[in-house]
Order: C-alpha cells, then structure tokens, then sequence
C-alpha cells in the first residue's frame, strides 16, 4: 500500500463525509480527492517524475494537505519545510534534496539561489497566494498554483500508479546534533506502518475528529493528518496553538475527538482555567516529542477525567516507539510505555549487547517503521542504523537512554548527548526535572550541563514561572535538596519568563545551553 491510497480508499467509502477543516474551509472526501488529483497531474505536467523531491513551505492549510497527496500521487516525494525557516536554511534543504519544485508564498523565494545559498539549478517555486508588488525578481522560475491547478480543472481522477511500497515517500529534515539538518528517509511501508500502529493502539474509528495545531513539518502534527484520512476521520488544522483559549473553544465546537500536545502545550494549559472547557466529546489526548512531567499527568486527568492520556515516545527515524495504555497511569506515571503494536524494543550496552531489566541502557528499535537511512549521508547512517538478530537486517540505535521493567514498559533516562558529568557522575535531566515540576510555582523547567573547571559539568536549572508565582532560587534549591543526591542538586538556578522552542515546540535545550556558555 502506498500513502496516498489513504485518501482514495476513504474518499471511496465516505465521499460526502468531511475529510478536512481548517477556518471556514470545510471539504469532504470527493472535493479533496479531486483537488489533489488535479494538484498531481499539474505536478506532472511541470516534469516531476517519479522520485523526484517536491518540497512544501507552507503553513497549516488545504493548500499544504492538498500538495502532500499530491506530490505522493505524482509518484514523488515529499518534503516539509517549517514556514519559519529562513532562506539559508531552505535553500540549504531544497539543494541537498535536489528539489525539483518548491510549493511555498511568494515571499518565502527572497534570497533564495545567492552565492550564499545556492539552490538546485532545477528547482522551480509553484507560487501559492498572490505575488506582492516587488517580489517578481526571484532567482529560480516561478510559477502560480491556482493557474496550474485551473489548467487542470477537468483531471478529477488519480494519475496512474507510479511507486510501490519500498519507495520514497517523504524526507524529513531534524536538527543534527551540530551542523546542517539531516534528511531522514521514509518509505511507503515504513509511514503505512507506522501509521496502522498508532491507529491501532489509539483505537481510532472513522467518527474521531482530530484537532492538530502542531506544524506538518513536525512529523507528529503530519501524521495527525495521514492518521485522520486512513480511518476516514476529520482532521481539524489550525496554524498554531499561539491563541490557546481560541483552540480550546474551535475543541469544542468541532466536538474533537482527539487532541495530540507536548510539554509545552500542558504548561500553557494548565495555567489556564479549565473548569470553563468540559469537552464532552474528547476521547483522547496524547503526548511526545518529550516526556510529559508526572505533575502534568495527574493536573490534566483531573481537569478532563473522562479523557483518555496517551503518553508516548518516539523519534523521527522511525516515527514512533512506544505507548503506555491510559490503564497503565495510575501505576507507571513516569513511563513512556510499551513498544508499539509491530515493533520489537531492546536495551543494550556499549558493547550492543542485550541488558536486563533494570539496566540503563541505549534504546534499540526493530520494525517495518524504522526509516531507510539518512540521505546522502552513508556514514551517519551506518552509525544509526547497525545489523540486528537477522543476518542481513539493520535496526536503530536511536542515542536515547533507557531502562525497561520486567514487564516490558519503558522509562526514559535522556538522550546520550544530553547526560551531565559531574563530580565524576552522570546525572540525568529528566530526572531533576520530574522534581522540579513538583515544586509548586513550576510551569516549565529544563536542566542543562554548563562547563565548570573543577566538576566538569555543573547542573543548571532553567525555570519559568507559572503566573503569579513568586518562586525562589532558594526554595528551588531546598526542594531539590529535599528529594535529590547531593551531586544532582543544581549549582545554578535561572528564571525566564519563558523559553525558548524548537519549531515543534519543544525546549530548545540547545539554544539554551548557548546562551549559558556565552553568558558566563
């Protein structure tokens, strides 16, 4: 099965049900069916054949939806590009995946092709959204969407099938540890698969109504959409979660059924008054992009205890690992949970050998889901992707520490890269930070390492306030004292209004500890 054949098998069951929201936009099944075949023969017809790279810079909208399927109909692949992000930067993706078009707003082409940030000399921009007075000067060719698109008005059926299921589907860009992101390569089967898990063990059915504010960049907001279609859902888009009181009412007016966050989702939530929200319709919340605090956990299933709280763990390599079933809350809070239906997880050592239970270990994925590679790049790669049980077939060290119980459930200790040496020991983050979100006062709080000549690493606690709160560093480092070892009490102590966040809405612990180190 490809990705697209989503969307065509649900148009085929449910034509007039409606497939997507987003503002006043409504359209049903037959009416986005139709618009990404004629999206994809237009694609065609501008050259794009198949395996080509077709990358998307576009914010939550039909427009966005509409190119994914398309491009995937083309036979291509697609490529998500965060709106925010500047030209260097995209120029730096559309030359590495040598794109062939680009599906962006006129505004998004300034600076694209310099002798700074060159482009792929094919590349072409399909201009989605009027072209302002001053812009025409692009250094690659431009195109318009709706002419396209109005030259194809009467190609209402799908283009004949060009891929199967070991093909490219979709590169993903994530941050490397240092320089230039990296591409991670997705086929057909591994999002098909990954996608039937998740569906799975949410156990989602054609009347769920998801509500995504996460950027379809970000592959955990994307797969709200693909999700929503192969179970002939509603997926309800909006652009950001920037106006949180106004998400919450669109909640319940669409009578949502399924409302995935992350961390810094929950604090803004929790800080508001939420008695005001009953959400009779919500089925279901999920987490991950980072672990969910305990205190989170517990504040949220009071406000909304008839809701079901997924917390889960995954990584773009491979879209997603775990769960904990919501029945596993009350007695595994500070787990991730439980490898996802067709995946198998284990736990090694330096040496790749398999640990007990109670060890900590790094954590290693095997699965349909585990991506191809990364592209053009062999040597990282190979470093992520090493032979497993099977002779012939290689598995994911994903970097990520972890303990598994006897029983199988998952507990994270943090990302290799992220553990603090000090005094000699190793101190885990998430470990300070499960203590600091105790502390009442606490609305969001990250822990980093910060050079210090006599421990190596000094443990730092970034904090940010709830409103109104008048926290101390004083009494922060009492509670710490209160519940930790000597040694993973934090030397330093910083309060921020607020923090700062990757694109999908995680802490940018990197920007973080930056800013420490030039700071001191």
């Amino acid at each position: 099965m490809q990705v697209e054949s989503f969307l065509e098998l649900s148009s085929a069951r449910c034509p007039d049900k409606t497939a997507l929201v987003c503002g006043a936009q409504r359209l049903t099944y037959r009416e986005l069916e139709q618009q990404c075949n004629r999206a994809a023969h237009a694609l065609i017809a501008l050259g794009v054949t198949r395996g080509d790279r077709v990358a998307v810079c576009l914010e939550n909208s039909v427009e966005a939806v509409v190119s994914i399927f398309a491009i995937l109909k083309a036979g291509a692949v697609f490529v998500m590009v965060n709106p925010t992000t500047k030209a260097e930067k995209l120029a730096f993706i559309l030359s590495n995946a040598d794109a062939r078009l680009l599906v962006a707003h006129p505004q998004k082409l300034q600076g694209l092709g310099g002798p700074d940030a060159p482009v792929h000399a094919q590349t072409t921009a399909l201009v989605v959204g009027r072209q302002r007075a001053g812009t025409d000067s692009f250094v690659i060719r431009a195109v318009a969407w709706d002419e396209q698109l109005a030259q194809h008005a009467h190609r209402i059926e799908p283009p004949a099938k060009r891929c199967i299921d070991i093909d490219l589907a979709a590169l993903i860009y994530t941050s490397g540890s240092t320089g230039n992101p990296k591409g991670v390569m997705l086929t057909h089967l591994n999002m098909v698969a990954a996608a039937t898990s998740i569906t799975t063990y949410l156990e989602n059915r054609p009347d769920d109504i998801i509500l995504n504010v996460l950027p379809l960049s970000f592959d955990y907001g994307l797969y709200q959409v693909l999700m929503a279609l192969k179970i002939a859902g509603t997926i309800v888009l909006e652009k950001s979660f920037t106006y949180p009181h106004a998400v919450m009412q669109r909640l319940t007016d669409e009578r949502v059924t399924g409302f995935p966050i992350v961390p810094t989702m929950s604090a803004i939530l929790l800080q508001m008054d939420l008695s005001q929200y009953r959400l009779p319709n919500l089925r279901y919340l999920t987490n991950t992009g980072a672990a969910l605090p305990t205190d989170h956990i517990v504040r949220l299933r009071q406000a909304f205890p008839h809701v079901r709280l997924y917390s889960m763990f995954g990584l773009t390599e491979c879209k997603r690992v775990s769960y904990l079933p919501p029945e596993e809350l009350d007695r595994r809070p500070s787990s991730v949970g439980k490898a996802m239906p067709n995946v198998e997880v284990y736990v090694v050592d330096e040496q790749g050998r398999r640990l007990p239970p109670g060890a900590t270990g790094e954590l290693v994925v095997r699965g349909s889901n585990v991506m191809r590679g990364y592209w053009k790049q062999p040597e990282e790669t190979d470093r992520m992707l090493r032979p497993g049980p099977v002779p012939g077939e290689r598995v994911l060290y994903t970097g990520d520490l972890f303990r598994m119980d006897e029983d199988g459930f998952l507990y994270w200790v943090g990302r290799r890269d992220d553990i603090i040496k000090s005094r000699g020991e190793k101190v885990s983050p998430k470990e300070i930070e499960d203590v600091l979100y105790r502390l009442p006062g606490v609305a969001m709080a990250a822990v980093i390492g910060v050079s210090d000549p006599v421990l190596g690493q000094a443990v730092k606690a970034v904090i940010s306030r709830r409103d109104g709160a008048a926290l101390t560093e004083q009494e922060v480092l009492k509670h710490c004292a209160q519940h930790l070892e000597d040694f993973m009490v934090p030397k330093f102590v910083e309060f921020r209004a607020d923090m700062p966040r990757t694109t999908s809405g995680k802490i940018d612990r990197r920007q973080l500890k930056q800013e420490s180190e030039a700071g001191r």
